[in-house]
């Protein structure tokens, strides 16, 4: 039988404050005690002043707590997150630290001035230093109940030095203008890469974001089917940023490149009948009233056929680069592979040459039309 407790807040009654009730019963844990709790000061109005800061690989070390203070709650579940609540003269801090060494850290206080103190000190040296030898960052959006949230992670990229020769000849001379590009020559707003599953766009991707680090903010939109359906979700992520993203710096002059992966419903000849309004919202972030005045590209990734797009993303003036990532030729792929032992006539995909390298790819068991996924 579920038993019902209830906790009530009765401050001082002011206009400015929100009357606090809270209703828990046994489907609720120790967290959620805390999340509450944390949550009061700021609802009645005793510590008006809150902000927010996550975390990414924070130090095993790291206290994340002020030298003054009082720990009054703590709560820990052996597979998901510890959670502290602290409370210091006028202010009360909430600290959420994860399996994956990320955290959450929340502040109330009585004005904004102590806030940002205390947050400031929390967070100060938490965090270990981003690698910087063979890693950019990159920012990952999706929708969550409460609105759209970003992550970013560092993630592993080359040069495109190093990856160019994982690419056709025919394509290495549109490749390395795409990786060259500067702000002052973009012409088009639409990154389109097209091509069979397991060619490496992916992995074009991840070296765009690296020669591009300088001046340009790589974004990848988890969930494209929703960004384009909702248009609070889309006007969040092509708009809402000026202010900085999930409490970091929104990069001020910096442009920004959105990522839509395998974008196929999207994008091809029937979508605008297929997916309703998606495709037109898709048109007017890269060139109509949407991306008017905003630093935003587009990078779409299909494996549909140039054939099969719908005109209006391939028409001209629209993509700032349009290439077919393909299969590599036979003497290409003879080369990259050091030999010629099972390889088809048709040449081979970037993924099914890795997979032959490593002797893990079975000629006689994959069609050949099989990419595999790179």
């Amino acid at each position: 039988m579920s038993v019902l407790r209830e906790a009530r807040f009765t401050p001082e009654p002011d206009p400015a404050q929100v009357p606090m009730g809270i209703w828990l019963d046994d489907n609720d844990s120790a967290v959620d005690v805390i999340d509450a709790l944390a949550l009061s000061p700021f609802a009645t109005g005793a510590q008006p002043w809150s902000c927010t800061a996550s975390l990414e690989r924070v130090r095993a070390d790291a206290p994340l707590a002020p030298a003054s203070g009082t720990l009054v709650r703590a709560a820990s579940d052996k597979d998901g997150p510890d959670s502290r609540l602290l409370r210091g003269e006028g202010w009360t801090l909430r600290v959420v630290r994860y399996r994956n060494r990320a955290a959450t850290v929340s502040v109330t206080a009585v004005d904004e001035e102590l806030a940002r103190s205390v947050l400031d000190e929390v967070t100060r040296d938490a965090e270990e230093p981003a690698p910087q030898s063979d890693h950019v960052d990159m920012g990952f959006w999706w929708q969550s109940p409460h609105g759209g949230r970003r992550a970013g992670k560092p993630i592993t990229a080359s040069p495109w030095a190093e990856v160019s020769g994982n690419y056709a000849a025919s394509v290495g001379g549109p490749l390395s203008r795409l990786m060259s590009v500067t702000p002052s020559e973009v012409h088009g707003r639409l990154v389109l890469l097209h091509g069979p599953p397991g060619t490496g766009k992916t992995t074009l991707l991840r070296t765009l974001a690296y020669e591009w680090r300088s001046w340009c903010q790589v974004d990848c939109v988890l969930d494209p089917e929703t960004l384009f359906q909702s248009p609070g979700y889309l006007m969040e992520v092509a708009v809402g940023m000026d202010g900085g993203m999930d409490g970091e710096d929104g990069g001020g002059d910096r442009w920004r490149l959105l990522v839509l992966e395998d974008c196929d419903e999207l994008i091809r000849s029937g979508a605008k009948e297929a997916v309703g309004q998606g495709l037109s919202r898709l048109l007017n972030l890269t060139d109509g009233l949407l991306g008017q005045g905003r630093d935003v590209l587009v990078a779409i990734t299909t494996n549909e056929d140039l054939a099969h797009l719908h005109p209006a993303v391939t028409r001209p003036g629209r993509c700032l680069s349009r290439i077919e990532v393909g299969r590599l030729p036979y003497e290409e792929a003879a080369r990259w592979l050091g030999t010629t032992e099972g390889l088809p006539r048709s040449g081979a995909t970037l993924a099914e040459l890795f997979a032959l390298r490593e002797g893990v790819l079975d000629r006689t068991t994959v069609p050949e039309n099989t990419g595999l996924y790179l």
